[in-house]
C-alpha cells in the first residue's frame, strides 16, 4: 500500500499553484531544500515522475496534472473536515433540525439557505415539512430547533420571530362555477363542491381546521403546491397563500371568490425555537440573521 504524508502533498500543490519551488517555500514558511525533498519523497513513495525539471520553470507531467486534481480535492476534503472539528470543539452544532410549515415564504426558505452556505457550511441543515399543527407538535416535542410557520402568539413556550404576513384568498378555476348572475359567491354556492384541505400532519391531539365548510365534500391534499395543481385543474377550491397564487390571478388562471360572507385570512409568519433550550452557537448566529430579515420580506 503506497502512503505518503499530507506534508509532503501539501508541498506538491504548492509548487504547483505558485509556479515553482522557491514561491512555494515562500508561501508555505519553509524552506527551498524542505520543500524540494518533499516533492521528491513523494514521487519516490508514488513511483511517479510528476514534474518536469528540465526547464527554466517547473511544469506538471500528464501524471503529475491527473494526479494534482485528484489532489487538490482531497486536500479540499481535508480542510472542510479540519473546520468541521473546530466548530465541535467550538461547541458548535453539527446538525440543525428545522422544520418548514405550509405557509412558509419560498424568500424565507431562501434566507435560511443563504445563511448556511455562507455561514454554516459545516453543520448539516435537516429540513423536513409539516402542516397545520405539525410544525409547533415537532418543536414542542423536541423533534426540531426551529421552525418557520404561522406564528402561535398564546403559547409561552416559544420564543417568536415576526416576519410579517401571508394573506390566504379562496381561489378556484374560472369555469368552477357559474357566476354570471351575481357579484359575489356565498358559502351556500360551495356547499354541494369539492373543497381542497390540506392535512394536519400533528400526530397526537384533534386536527385543526381552517376555513372548513361544514358537510362541504373534501379533497384532501399534503401541501399547498398539491392544493394549487388540485384547484387549476378544475376539481376543487380552497385557500391558498398570495405568494404562490399571485400570478394566477393576474392572468386569471384563477378567480378570487373573496366576499363579503367568504372572506380571506392573514397569517403572521415568523421563526419559533423554544425559550427554555440553550442554543448553540449555530443557532445564535442563524437567529441573529433571521432577526436583519426585512419585516415584511416573508410576504412578498
Amino acid at each position: 500500500m503506497t502512503t505518503f504524508s499530507l506534508q509532503d502533498l501539501r508541498c506538491f500543490d504548492a509548487v504547483v499553484r505558485e509556479g515553482g519551488f522557491q514561491a512555494a517555500a515562500a508561501s508555505l514558511g519553509r524552506s527551498h531544500p524542505a520543500v524540494f525533498a518533499a516533492v521528491s519523497r513523494l514521487e519516490a513513495r508514488l513511483g511517479l515522475v510528476l514534474l518536469d525539471r528540465s526547464g527554466y520553470r517547473v511544469s506538471l507531467t500528464d501524471a503529475g496534472r491527473a494526479f494534482h486534481g485528484r489532489a487538490r480535492r482531497a486536500l479540499g476534503e481535508i480542510d472542510a473536515l479540519a473546520g468541521f472539528a473546530g466548530q465541535l470543539a467550538a461547541g458548535a452544532e453539527p446538525v440543525l433540525r428545522v422544520v418548514v410549515g405550509d405557509l412558509c415564504p419560498p424568500t424565507l426558505l431562501a434566507r435560511l439557505a443563504l445563511f448556511f452556505r455562507r455561514h454554516a457550511p459545516a453543520t448539516r441543515l435537516h429540513l423536513s415539512y409539516e402542516a397545520v399543527g405539525g410544525p409547533l407538535e415537532r418543536l414542542l416535542n423536541g423533534d426540531a430547533d426551529l421552525i418557520l410557520h404561522r406564528i402561535e402568539p398564546d403559547e409561552p413556550r416559544v420564543q417568536w420571530l415576526r416576519f410579517g404576513s401571508v394573506a390566504l384568498t379562496p381561489v378556484a378555476a374560472p369555469d368552477f362555477l357559474d357566476l354570471s348572475d351575481r357579484t359575489h359567491v356565498q358559502p351556500e354556492d360551495l356547499q354541494s363542491r369539492t373543497q381542497a384541505v390540506i392535512r394536519d400532519t400533528r400526530r397526537h391531539g384533534p386536527s385543526e381546521s381552517h376555513f372548513v365548510l361544514e358537510e362541504a365534500q373534501q379533497c384532501s391534499v399534503p401541501d399547498n403546491l398539491t392544493k394549487r395543481e388540485v384547484i387549476l385543474h378544475g376539481l376543487a377550491w380552497g385557500h391558498l397563500p398570495d405568494f404562490l397564487v399571485r400570478e394566477d390571478l393576474e392572468s386569471g388562471r384563477l378567480i378570487s371568490l373573496v366576499g363579503p360572507r367568504l372572506p380571506g385570512r392573514s397569517e403572521i409568519i415568523g421563526a419559533g425555537r423554544l425559550a427554555a433550550r440553550h442554543a448553540g452557537p449555530v443557532m445564535t448566529r442563524l437567529w441573529s440573521w433571521l432577526e436583519l430579515a426585512e419585516p415584511t420580506a416573508a410576504a412578498e
